[in-house]
């Protein structure tokens, strides 16, 4: 997210998490974000910034800057920086793009590293394709870090998503198909999602 208006909007649904992104190439690059609206969010709700083989260096100061709760990592980032980013005490999400099952093998390195996986449509690019791929495919993976389902979830999906039966499955990641433009949330629809998924 990146618009005032819509930030406090969106919090008012009282979701988990809301996520900034901080890649330059995303027509959802927050920068710059206005600190205040951030600061006023909530502290049951986490401040998720969202880089792309970003340097260290330059998460951390990101993250001091907007007083960010964690970091959704979504290149081909190490276990290392995982390592570390967790050490110091921000939530740490790594995304795996999915294709085939086999891809799920991936996330073994990074047990322990992570608090939480996200599992995204594989593209050409790094994410906001707004495509799906096969839910059915996550019964394959056995790891024992949670997982976040993302990949062109839509307002009519909840049932479909409701019926998947995973002990590790704990959220979804609602971005594109809610957008009235890069950025900026359809209000009303995330509101008649989350009351159906929730209630």
């Amino acid at each position: 997210m990146k618009y005032p208006e819509n930030i406090v909007a969106v919090a008012a649904l009282k979701p988990d998490f809301i996520g900034f992104i901080f890649y330059p190439k995303s027509p959802r690059y927050a920068e710059p974000l206005d600190a205040s609206v951030l600061e006023a969010l909530p502290s049951t709700i986490k401040k998720i910034g969202v880089f792309v083989n970003e340097d260290l260096e330059n998460i951390l100061t990101i993250a001091y800057k907007y007083k960010l709760d964690g970091v959704q990592l979504h290149g081909s980032e190490l276990v290392g920086m995982c390592r570390e980013l967790k050490k110091l005490g921000y939530i740490v999400i790594k995304a795996f793009p999915i294709a085939e099952a086999y891809n799920f093998k991936v996330t073994k390195a990074y047990e322990g590293v992570c608090d939480y996986y996200l599992f995204d449509t594989k593209t050409d690019s790094y994410g906001g394709s707004g495509l799906k791929f096969n839910w059915k495919m996550v019964s394959e993976y056995t790891g024992e870090t949670p997982f976040l389902l993302s990949g062109g979830i839509a307002a009519d999906d909840a049932e479909a998503i409701l019926k998947i039966v995973h002990p590790k499955f704990v959220g979804i990641d609602l971005n594109s198909k809610f957008e009235v433009k890069p950025g900026l949330k359809k209000v009303e629809l995330l509101k008649g999602f989350v009351k159906q998924f929730k209630g």
